[in-house]
């Protein structure tokens, strides 16, 4: 194993698809994820952080190919691994279409735009489009084979609150993307973000009813937790 990462279980399995988890990877211990369908088709990687070094070591260990890595959203935490892993595999790279222009951050290649609603991999991940963490934030839907799944919200959505926002603006965006696009999921749905550990769709949705029943400044935003903010 290459170092600065592990080599974690299958944290999701239904008949369509495997999804592992990589990591925590690079200083900001970011999660990186493969998803793998059962037919045997090539995998896609999401994210690609500081530390992909990791990531190519299972590729190469499993004698897996890649057909698509998706960025979820343009903090270079999220990202910071594109060279890496573009040295070993050279395949599209996917970023929501108000956020395709890594080019001007320092990463070269083509970056290919998504939107709300698109399909990868042929259908394997669905993309919703949940803005409020940045502009193009997206989350990937497993849909799952008795209507619970997966989905993988990068930095939009933790066990315990939202991700981080830098105005009352964009919470009550972010707010707004988890409501309409998390929330109607099945409460089974299995929640993967881009940091730390894993939740579900209805303890999210548990979290943010205590939220929702309280009173909060004008001025909230940042970091908050559903529970205490």
């Amino acid at each position: 194993m290459r170092p600065n990462g592990s080599h974690m279980p299958e944290v999701y399995a239904d008949t369509r698809l495997t999804i592992e988890l990589i990591g925590p990877l690079g200083s900001l211990v970011n999660n990186a994820y493969i998803v793998r369908p059962r037919d045997g088709g090539p995998a896609v990687l999401i994210d690609a952080p500081e530390g992909s070094e990791a990531l190519l070591g299972i590729l190469d260990a499993t004698d897996t190919e890649v057909c698509a890595i998706v960025i979820t959203h343009s903090h270079r935490d999220h990202w910071a691994g594109l060279d890496i892993l573009r040295t070993d595999t050279d395949v599209p790279v996917y970023l929501h279409v108000d956020e395709a222009n890594l080019d001007r951050l320092g990463v070269t290649g083509g970056v290919e735009p998504l939107a709300h609603g698109g399909l990868i991999a042929g259908g394997l991940l669905r993309v919703l489009h949940t803005p409020g963490h940045t502009p193009g934030s997206i989350c990937l839907v497993a849909d799952g084979d008795s209507g619970a799944g997966a989905v993988l919200t990068g930095d939009t959505l933790f066990p315990g609150g939202p991700g981080y926002t830098r105005t009352p603006e964009t919470l009550a965006e972010e707010i707004a993307s988890i409501t309409r696009e998390l929330h109607t999921l099945p409460d089974a749905t299995l929640v993967l973000p881009g940091h730390g550990v894993r939740t579900t769709i209805g303890a999210a949705r548990a979290e943010y009813a205590v939220f929702s029943t309280k009173a909060h400044a004008d001025d909230l935003h940042g970091d908050v937790l559903w529970a205490t903010s």
